[in-house]
């Protein structure tokens, strides 16, 4: 019997100690609903006004707006397809006519994830709940917004009916092309009225929602279908529509609208600056949250960057003998990077964006040509006893390449120079001594530069990486180069300062860090020797069009001549141009004669740098103060009358150089360095 009540006793302890620690729990879940409910948004009377925020606006540097996004169109139920209101709540929320406001299932396993797998915040979302998120202004997912999204959706869902709330819903959300609400998406898509859709078209926009940019049928029909497929399955085990007829329903192809395209912007600039904050925000906060976006695109500059573009492609199919007849015609792409900041000032990524809008400038990857060397001068600086007065032979050379064959590199102009320095090598861009130097310090060295400097592109670690064989993008080049530019302070690449809510709040902002990621003198003696490839070498065509201020560069051909490239700067801007074909081919004048970087898209880079720093104060580049001027012989590297050929390497096989009116250059040596010393 003892045993008997104490085991009683110790049942009922249990009992009220669980039963104390329920209430607790309730009153604590009470106190937390209180307290957050006291911060929740108020409803809209009527709810349909739960759309009502203002447009999205996209701002220039200089104030201006530039675009607004997110115009609304609101229909009544009664004006929409049945099958399209079938096909939204059998995709999105197929138990809503059964639910308060929250589905249960969904809900259990959206906890589990979010107390279970750290980092991840899932939600439950029922239809009502997506309306409710449209009254929050705070776009990050934590547990406490869906909680509140959640009371919110009780509150919808006590004051509204179920129509009331899916009419609401169908107005505001977000099918792509910058299509807010199914009637301007019907419009969009398929030029006529949400109330004239057929099932295969409207379990098509259905779909949609999931992801507008993945499933936009513009540009991704078939991927369109594919979720179209998802679609139908979900509305037959809805009940809404039969096997047989989703099967019949799949194999229709519908049209699209041929009127319009896609809602463009008619910018690359905008284009690619709505895709990164799509990234960060998504769809619905970008075209309808009326958030506000201050860019770092110069207006000026931006007009002045298209009118260099199409006048110097222009130019270019004149030069090519191409007319207006012929179809395709080579390409161009130009990014402008501010030195100082890393604020990306223009960018075009094509001769005519309303013929095109793949954006060249930042999705396509080219070969850069000789345009990558100044990275391999640099390591060689860095990693070896060598400088811009270095003595190299340019001579024939086999490079053994373990498991292949040997590599002969060649120059562009098929023949060999003899002794030179390296401030010639780079000048003349010569490829036999490129190749030399690179054997010394090793291709991943090459590369490690270069991803300090900004380019993100993957980078093969071979040693015809010393020729530009790795595909880069034209941001790419930008970038590295602007870090040269700026003696070694690499800025991220960025294209808006500031992004703020609809209520002002800022939910962004861009703060300029300056990370040295290369030795100031170092790049001092490459940016030097770059300057004198605008002067005297491949880049000099710039000095004869009319481009006087300080200025470094280098060009870029592919040997097949697909691709011609100029990257350049001043003290405060860099730039980057590159001409080709889409699908790499050659280009050549009426002549027969390869079209080179300096040809096709040095004029490019000079006409726009003309126009873009018109006004601007002229700056020279600062000399670091452990770099000091020698001038000395271009074949010996020695001060001239020095000791006739002490520093010439000891190759009499080699070709000698030819007689040369002007055999002196001036050269950037550090603190330490001595030209004419022994390699």
């Amino acid at each position: 019997m003892r045993l008997f009540s104490r085991l009683v006793l110790l049942v009922r302890l249990m009992f009220y100690t669980g039963l104390f620690a329920a209430g607790l729990m309730a009153a604590a879940g009470s106190l937390m609903v209180f307290h957050i409910s006291q911060n929740l948004p108020k409803l809209p009377s009527p709810l349909n006004r739960i759309i009502e925020t203002p447009q999205s606006l996209i701002y220039a540097a200089d104030g201006q707006v530039l675009l607004a996004l997110g115009e609304k169109t609101s229909v009544s139920l009664d004006m929409v397809s049945a099958d399209f209101l079938n096909a939204i709540v059998a995709t999105e929320d197929h138990r809503f006519f059964e639910h308060h406001g929250v589905n249960k299932l969904r809900l259990f396993k959206a906890l589990y994830i979010t107390l279970f797998e750290p980092g991840r915040i899932q939600g439950a979302s029922t239809i009502t709940q997506q309306l409710a998120k449209n009254l929050f202004f705070s776009f990050e997912k934590t547990w406490q917004r869906k909680f509140k999204e959640m009371l919110v959706a009780f509150q919808i869902e006590q004051a509204n009916t179920k129509e009331q709330i899916l009419e609401a819903y169908i107005n505001q959300i977000h099918f792509g092309a910058g299509a807010q609400g199914v009637e301007r998406a019907a419009r969009m898509y398929f030029d006529k009225s949400a109330q004239d859709l057929t099932l295969a078209e409207a379990a098509l926009l259905a779909g949609l929602p999931k992801s507008p940019s993945q499933y936009n049928p513009f540009r991704h029909y078939d991927e369109a279908l594919v979720r179209r497929k998802v679609v139908l399955s979900r509305m037959v085990a809805a009940g809404f529509i039969t096997a047989d007829t989703a099967a019949k329903i799949d194999a229709v192809r519908p049209d699209l609208h041929d009127g319009r395209k896609d809602a463009r912007t008619g910018s690359y600039f905008l284009d690619a600056m709505i895709q990164k904050l799509v990234d960060m925000y998504g769809e619905d906060v970008v075209y309808h949250g009326g958030i506000k976006v201050y860019s770092t695109m110069d207006s000026r500059c931006q007009a002045d960057a298209r009118t260099a573009v199409m006048e110097g492609m222009n130019r270019l199919d004149e030069l090519m003998g191409l007319d207006e007849a012929v179809k395709e015609k080579p390409q161009a792409a130009l990014v402008a990077i501010d030195t100082a900041s890393g604020a990306v000032r223009t960018m075009v990524g094509g001769r005519d964006y309303y013929a095109s809008e793949f954006n060249r400038a930042v999705n396509s990857k080219r070969q850069a040509g000789s345009g990558f060397k100044p990275f391999l001068y640099y390591t060689a600086f860095r990693d070896k006893k060598l400088h811009p007065a270095s003595v190299f032979q340019d001579k024939p050379v086999g490079i053994p390449i373990r498991g292949a064959a040997d590599w002969y590199p060649q120059n562009f102009e098929r023949k060999f120079r003899g002794p030179m320095i390296l401030k010639q090598a780079l000048i003349h861009s010569v490829n036999t001594i490129a190749a030399q130097v690179v054997v010394d310090v090793g291709p991943a060295a090459v590369v490690d530069v270069a991803r300090s400097c900004g380019v993100k592109s993957p980078l093969k670690p071979v040693y015809s990486l010393a020729l530009g064989t790795s595909e880069v993008s034209v941001m790419d080049m930008a970038a590295g180069f602007s870090t040269l530019a700026s003696l070694g302070i690499y800025h991220t690449p960025f294209l808006f300062w500031r992004v703020e809510d609809a209520r002002g709040r800022v939910l962004f902002e861009h703060i300029v860090k300056d990370r040295r990621v290369l030795d100031t003198a170092t790049a001092f003696q490459v940016v030097d020797m770059m300057e004198g490839v605008v002067d005297f070498g491949s880049g000099r065509g710039i000095r004869k069009l009319g481009f006087k201020r300080p200025a470094a560069g280098k060009t870029g051909t592919t040997d097949n001549y697909n691709d011609a490239w100029f990257t350049g700067f001043t003290p405060s801007l860099c730039v980057s141009v590159w001409t080709g074909y889409d699908k790499k081919r050659k280009m050549k004048d009426k002549n027969r004669r390869g079209i080179t970087g300096g040809r096709g898209a040095v004029p490019i880079w000079t006409d726009f740098m003309i126009r873009a720093m018109k006004g601007e104060p002229e700056r020279d580049f600062l000399i670091p103060s452990d770099i000091r001027y020698e001038t000395v012989e271009k074949t010996t590297g020695c001060p001239v009358g020095f000791g006739k050929n002490q520093n010439m390497p000891d190759d009499t096989d080699a070709p000698q150089p030819a007689a040369d009116p002007d055999a002196t250059i001036q050269v950037a040596l550090k603190k330490g360095q001595n030209p004419c010393g022994e390699y």
